[in-house]
């Protein structure tokens, strides 16, 4: 790694019910500085949040005393391109903004962990220094994704058929993280990829 004014920077993929939130949160535990791209969305448009006003200018009656009706807007967008072009359009620079004061905060980290959903299918891997994929198998996710509420099988084809299949992921992965046994043998091999890259980066410098 050559000097920069950044940390390191590990993008977390993976599918819907592969555990990635899961696998955030055990980075997080030891000790890797975390930015979480839904969390951030969601507190802006929580109560008071920064995107509430303009929201609610540019999709009247999708607010409410506690922000956002998350709801109310996505019945407002789905199926409409241009309108959700127009949430994105809003909603992208805005998180843009946060990760970038995110990286002020921890520029001595050696590393840090960026959460991103969507990164092959929308964000994209520019500035993203290494990926980790987190996978199970089909059965598995299948089974997590089903058992969430307000999921049915049509939902979640609709789902699956607008994200990037697994084995692609796995394949443009730099680390893949397999949760598909227990809790303790995922976060062993968490523990294990941040050993390696602190000796990596040690090494590197």
């Amino acid at each position: 790694m050559t000097e920069a004014a950044h940390p390191f920077i590990l993008g977390l993929t993976g599918s819907i019910a592969m555990g990635k939130s899961t696998v955030a949160a055990m980075f997080a535990e030891v000790g890797v500085p975390l930015f979480d791209a839904d969390a951030q969305v969601r507190a802006m448009q929580g109560p008071g949040g920064a995107l509430v006003d303009e929201i609610e200018a540019m999709f009247p009656g999708s607010t409410g005393p506690e922000g956002v009706n998350r709801g109310v807007l996505g019945a407002i967008v789905f199926g409409d391109r241009d309108k959700l072009a127009r949430l994105e359009a809003l909603i992208h620079p805005a998180v843009a903004r946060q990760r970038e004061a995110f990286l002020r905060a921890h520029e001595s980290a050696p590393f840090v962990l960026f959460d991103i959903p969507l990164l092959f299918e929308k964000t994209g891997t520019q500035g993203i220094d290494a990926v980790i994929v987190v996978s199970a198998p089909a059965n598995v996710q299948r089974a997590r994704a089903l058992a969430r509420e307000g999921m049915t099988p049509e939902k979640l084809a609709d789902i699956l058929a607008l994200q990037l299949p697994d084995a692609a992921k796995r394949a443009r992965a730099d680390y893949v993280i397999d949760t598909g046994g227990t809790l303790d043998k995922t976060r062993q091999q968490v523990e294990t990829l941040v050993e390696k890259l602190r000796a990596d980066l040690n090494a590197a410098r």
